[in-house]
């Protein structure tokens, strides 16, 4: 039986290769973001290529009120959503008293407020009916804390022990609750951060692709946490093993800015 995902911030990266391979798998799909083109030209290829419903809104999920727009909107047109994928969110590199903060609020309005009110909203459908489940989309970076991106990191720490605070609550249920864990990911996040002069760059980057593929098939299983690539899960393990002093310093070593 087809199931309906929505899925917020598809406009590219992790979030479009998500609805990618749910469209694949012959789910209907709810595209949420800001920019109208991108995502009209997903849902008309979705519908071609695969046969499934797609649904398009075009809402900033972050602006006061609109998860509860898009909640009634769905149900006044009779969409059932069985799985919520948390997807939108961003960073902003620099020191805490170099960066701006309007971005700042904005940013946690997005990582945090919108993707805990979407939950609140659409879990208690899920969790009614028996089946569904909830994918939101946390970071590496969640398990550190984040020297020249503290804000973000520290968004991401919500995002991960909310998920997994929640997957404990829903058990039994029959729904899942799934936190996906990319490291640095090649997607438009780099450019939009600020952080293309982190020496971080210089390590290794994930294809957005391969970190979907391995969401996708950990979520379907109902995993709760999902840290694609093997070298990720040894860094996430690292915090365990080591001061929480050291482990900082470490972070903002590799994080700062070439040069220094």
């Amino acid at each position: 039986m087809r199931k309906t995902v929505l899925i917020t911030g598809v406009s590219g990266g992790i979030g479009k290769e998500l609805a990618d391979r749910f469209a694949k798998g012959g789910h209907h799909i709810v595209l949420v973001a800001r920019s109208e083109g991108k995502i009209q030209d997903l849902a008309q290829e979705y519908q071609k290529k695969y046969g499934i419903q797609a649904t398009v809104i075009v809402k900033d999920v972050a602006a006061p009120g609109v998860p509860q727009e898009i909640y009634h909107e769905l149900k006044e047109k009779g969409i059932v959503v069985d799985y919520l994928v948390n997807n939108a969110g961003f960073g902003l590199f620099g020191t805490f008293m170099e960066t701006d903060l309007e971005q700042e609020v904005n940013m946690i309005d997005v990582n945090i407020k919108a993707l805990t009110v979407m939950t609140k909203l659409f879990l208690p459908d899920m969790i009614q009916r028996g089946h569904g489940g909830v994918m939101n989309v946390a970071s590496l970076v969640g398990f550190f804390p984040g020297p020249m991106m503290s804000v973000y990191y520290a968004t991401k720490a919500y995002v991960l022990s909310f998920t997994e605070a929640l997957e404990n609550e829903v058990s039994g249920t029959g729904v899942t609750v799934t936190a996906l864990c990319p490291g640095l990911t090649s997607t438009g996040f780099v450019e939009r951060s600020g952080m293309g002069v982190s020496k971080m760059l210089q390590g290794p980057i994930m294809e957005a692709g391969q970190v979907a593929e391995e969401g996708y098939q950990g979520f379907l299983r109902g995993k709760t946490l999902i840290m694609p690539g093997a070298r990720n899960r040894f860094i996430a393990f690292m915090p365990r093993l080591l001061p929480r002093k050291m482990m900082t310093r470490m972070i903002r070593s590799s994080q700062d800015k070439t040069g220094h």
